[in-house]
Order: structure tokens, then sequence, then C-alpha cells
């Protein structure tokens, strides 16, 4: 497949796919009460990262992606699109970007081959460099090629959105929650070729309210609640940043009572032979939980930890907002 980078190597590569300063959007006015959706957001996103955009329904998500997708009108400041202002360089910047929105808006009369013709044609391709049959096989639609988009699974359309965001080889992919209601084998298949795109150069930019999904698939994430920008890191930083983990101690015998050093560090009892100990790493280390099991006498058979996850960020962070 042909990649991004290659079809822009008569020009210098951006350090950043997308750059946004200072973005304030307020809906509203007049009869309704004005309701500020972006609120000083700024965001970097390196090129040919796997960038995820996660946060609650109402934080500022769709908004956003309409902004640099050219749909809604920002109130003020500046976003780039591989260095084109969406302002002023209005048709660069949306030709380096590829949206692959929520909603199935497919011509139901058209076939998937005259969706990703018709699709080229509104872009500009010449015909000699469209990539109809490649799109096709990327997303697995060439067997259904030439058949009526009505006809069409659920999960099939929204590979075919995916196909679309991609006819004018675009250096930016945006999808906006694209797994959202499809079942789990059409989502990894769905991943398998998103990850190829890439792996092949393209800056993905992904929205997903499955957050294992965002942590399992992207190397950057940055988190919005109420319009503006709480987290921003990579997913391995992100995962650090909660001060709150929790150990299960396997004993080698059964336990009548807790000792006294346990229960200074609020250890309960899930087992006969088994200790849980929530603690917080920047107040107890890891030995001085060992030292209290040692000092009463206890025979540690097996120690099981809970790792961190990003829904707890997630849900530490936004509901702190």
């Amino acid at each position: 497949m042909t990649t991004p980078s290659k079809t822009l190597s008569t020009q210098s590569l951006p350090d950043l796919a997308v750059e946004i300063s200072g973005l304030n959007k307020t809906y509203g006015g007049g009869r309704r009460p004005p309701k500020q959706a972006l609120i000083d957001f700024s965001l970097e996103i390196p090129r040919g990262s796997f960038f995820g955009l996660l946060g609650p329904n109402g934080a500022g998500k769709s908004t956003l992606i309409n902004i640099m997708a050219g749909l809604v009108k920002k109130s003020s400041g500046t976003v780039r699109i591989w260095n084109h202002d969406i302002d002023t360089e209005e048709r660069q910047a949306r030709c380096a970007i590829g949206i692959v929105p929520q909603e199935l808006n497919l011509d139901p009369f058209f076939t998937p081959r005259e969706t990703l013709e018709v699709q080229a044609g509104l872009y500009g391709v010449p015909k000699r460099e469209r990539r109809t049959d490649e799109i096709l096989k990327l997303v697995g639609l060439e067997d259904k090629a030439d058949a009526y988009s009505r006809a069409l699974s659920g999960g099939m359309r929204r590979r075919l959105l995916v196909g679309k965001a991609l006819v004018h080889t675009p250096p930016v992919v945006v999808l906006d929650e694209p797994t959202a209601g499809v079942d789990v084998e059409l989502r990894q298949h769905l991943w398998r070729h998103i990850r190829q795109l890439n792996e092949n150069g393209a800056t993905v930019l992904l929205t997903t309210h499955y957050l294992e999904e965002a942590e399992e698939l992207c190397d950057r994430i940055a988190i919005i609640n109420h319009g503006r920008l709480v987290a921003c890191d990579t997913t391995r930083a992100l995962l650090r940043r909660i001060d709150n983990k929790s150990i299960t101690l396997v004993l080698a015998s059964p336990l009548t009572d807790i000792p006294e050093p346990m229960k200074n560090l609020h250890a309960t009892q899930i087992a006969p032979n088994e200790l849980h100990i929530n603690y917080r790493p920047s107040a107890n280390a890891m030995q001085e939980i060992l030292d209290a099991a040692s000092a009463s006498g206890l025979q540690v058979a097996d120690i099981r930890t809970d790792e961190v996850e990003l829904e707890d960020i997630f849900l530490q962070l936004t509901s702190a907002a």
C-alpha cells in the first residue's frame, strides 16, 4: 500500500501531524445561553503516532473533530493539520486528513467500488492514481465490491467508511468511535487494518469509549473533560500516574486473625490464607508490606498484584473535573 510519507516525499515532513493551540468553541447565544464546548484547548500529535483521544459524552471530542474536518467554525485559536492552517490553507488541510465518522453515511444505491470512485473524484484524485481495488482489499471488501451498499452488513459498512477516508491517501486518519456496536471478531479485523495503516506511515487519531482498546492500540493518549485537556502523555506514563495499587499475599498456612502489623496497613482477609492490601506507592513501598508480613511471622507463598488499567486513570481524572 502507498504510504503517506511516500506520496509527500518531495516535501519536508512535519514533526507534528496535528497542532492545536488555544482552541475555543462557544455554541449558542441570542435566545439560548452560550455553551463553551472547547476551552483554551491545546494539543500536539506527533507524526506517525497512534494517538487516543478519550473523554465522557459531551466532553468536546466531536466538536474538536468537526473543527478539524471543517464542519464547525471555531471561535478562536489555531489548528494546523500536516502543517497547514485550517483557515488560511483550508484546501491543503482538508486533503491532509481522512475522517471516519460515527454515522453510517453511505448511499444505499452505490456499490463499494462506486462509493470509493465518487469519493476519489470529489478529492480530485486522477483516475490513473486511484487505488480503489487496493483499498477494497485492505478493508476486506474485494468480494463485495459490486454489491449495493444497502446489502452490506453493519460491520461491512463501517469498513467501507474507513475505505472512503483513505481514497486520497491522507497522512492523518481520524477514527471517531469506529467500533461502536461492532462485534469482537470484526473489531479485531478492523484494527489489523488500522495498525497496518499506522505502520505504513499514517498518523492515526482514535476516539473510543472502549478504554481497553485505547490502552492496547495507542502509544499516546489525551483525555478531555468539559472542553478542557486534563491529561496528555504516553500510554505507559499515564498508567504510572495513578497512586493506587493493590496486592494479595497468598500465605503458606491459613490465618485465624490478622496480625497487628498487617492491620496497620489496613489488610483485609479475603480467604483463609489470603490477605489483600490496597496501598499508595507514594506512601508505602512494597518492601514495607513484606517487612510487616515478616514481623508478623507470616510465610508468604505467593504474591498477586492487580495492574493499574487505563479505566482507573480515566475515572480518576474525569470525576475530579
